[in-house]
């Protein structure tokens, strides 16, 4: 779509305005009934537009994504724009600069419509948890889109925004990719500048693509990965265009599949990931089973590290220096500063914030952080040494991205643990750090809806070029 959209308007079919204008037209229809949207720049956007469509009528050159319309999720900075993390602490922060990828967009030339709903921070996995209200599915209402990032995933599908920015922590770009039959991207750990993310696992966290094809998940990742100053740990880059990469032929290639992955999973789920398997295999892959051994310890460790480095990234938001302050002692003129942190974080934090935080200071406590924490870390690295053997074997890993289509609203909130499962396939790419994508592989039928699924790619560190092309390679045949 990226490109065709480019083409129409260095060739004055259609103005970056005219395109812009009809993007917020499309979120004034369906943005009451999806909330994917919580904060709209349409000045801002417009300004962008203007200013692109003049450097065409003057014949200059411009970047593909330049005059394009896109949006945000509410947790990446924008310069004088409202940046919440879908948390009532956070309900009247203004951004103060841009995130990294912000800035590098802006230069480019895209369109910022706005920005996205979330799971509070990024901690959910069905963007229930927004202080802001449920987003919906667009192809089932009564659905969630998924998580953390599901204003993005929807916006994307419900043609409100031709491509979007996310974060994934532990599959929050991919869940809601599958869960809305789009394409999500999760570079390599460190190939994406998180200057300017509002973090929530330092770790693990990383900024990628939605988009409604492989080819425009390239285009997009080509722009923003690079290397930062700004953040420590960014790694050295050079630059590439990935669509460059997407040559169609896979003959050779070899994908594993992990033994034990399906034990358990949905039989319509099965058939249609065997049915993609069977297709890579038309298209000239090889695949064979591999085992990545520790990898059924990916989730409860997962569930360890992330909550403490929570803890700590959040412990910022005191009611102090920025964002929500509540200060209800009456009695004192200067108040009580204890009282004041205590109040403002319970007011200002979900549930679900609450629950990570607790989690996380619990196992980072004296007398514990030996048993949990160090533990977990010595199990991730052995998640890792799993991946770099198999990554010997193997050229990618091929797995379903979730284990479920997407479910109901309401029907997993009061069991935590229950929806934790929803990223199950996703979080050892994380713990690793290895690049990884969701694309559309199928769909089921359920309550009279056809309800899409996504396949899951991993590749070894840094090789996205050639998971990108697996992926389109399986998208265009």
């Amino acid at each position: 779509m990226i490109r065709e959209l480019h083409e129409k308007l260095v060739k004055g079919e259609i103005t970056s305005v005219e395109l812009t204008e009809k993007y917020f037209d499309v979120i004034e229809k369906k943005n009451g009934e999806l909330n994917a949207f919580l904060t709209l720049t349409k000045e801002e956007a417009l300004e962008q537009a203007q200013f692109v469509d003049e450097k065409i009528k003057k014949g200059e050159k411009i970047d593909l994504i330049a005059g394009i319309p896109m949006a945000l999720k509410d947790n990446m900075c924008m310069d004088g724009v409202r940046t919440t993390a879908s948390s009532k602490i956070l309900d009247n922060y203004i951004a103060p600069y841009d995130a990294t990828v912000v800035r590098i967009l802006k230069e480019k030339g895209a369109v910022i419509l706005g920005k996205t709903n979330l799971d509070e921070f990024a901690m959910g996995s069905s963007t229930e948890n927004s202080a802001y209200g449920v987003t919906r599915n667009p192809i089932d209402s009564e659905r969630v889109a998924g998580g953390s990032s599901g204003g993005s995933a929807a916006a994307v599908a419900a043609d409100m925004a031709v491509y979007t920015l996310g974060s994934d922590t532990g599959g929050s770009i991919r869940q809601p990719a599958s869960f809305c039959g789009i394409v999500g991207l999760k570079p390599t750990y460190g190939r994406v500048s998180r200057h300017g993310l509002l973090a929530m696992a330092s770790s693990l966290d990383q900024i990628g693509p939605f988009a409604t094809s492989v080819e425009d998940a390239a285009i997009i990742f080509s722009r923003i990965a690079c290397e930062d100053k700004k953040d420590a740990t960014c790694a050295p880059s050079a630059e590439k265009n990935f669509e460059d990469y997407l040559n169609g032929d896979i003959k050779g290639k070899r994908i594993g599949v992990v033994k034990g992955h399906l034990d358990g999973l949905d039989e319509k789920i099965k058939k249609r990931f065997a049915e993609a398997v069977e297709k890579f295999e038309s298209l000239g892959a090889e695949v064979k089973e591999i085992v990545l051994p520790h990898s059924k310890y990916s989730l409860s460790t997962y569930y360890i590290i992330m909550p403490c480095e929570v803890s700590s990234n959040l412990a910022r938001l005191d009611g102090i220096r920025y964002g929500l302050s509540v200060d209800d002692q009456k009695d004192s003129k200067m108040g009580n500063l204890l009282e004041t942190y205590l109040d403002t974080r319970r007011v200002g934090f979900g549930d679900e914030v609450k629950r990570r935080i607790m989690l996380g200071t619990y196992a980072l406590s004296a007398g514990y952080y030996d048993a949990y924490y160090k533990k977990a870390q010595k199990v991730r690295a052995l998640i890792r040494k799993d991946f770099e053997e198999a990554f010997k074997q193997v050229d990618f890993i091929f797995s379903p991205t979730a284990p479920e289509v997407a479910f109901k609203i309401g029907e997993k909130t009061t069991d935590p643990l229950k929806m934790y499962l929803s990223d199950i396939y996703t979080i050892s790419a994380n713990m690793a750090g290895v690049p990884a994508i969701s694309f559309p592989i199928g769909t089921v039928k359920e309550d009279g809806k056809e309800l899409p699924i996504g396949g899951q790619l991993m590749a070894a560190w840094f090789d996205e070029e050639g998971m990108l092309n697996a992926a389109h390679t399986f998208e265009t045949n």
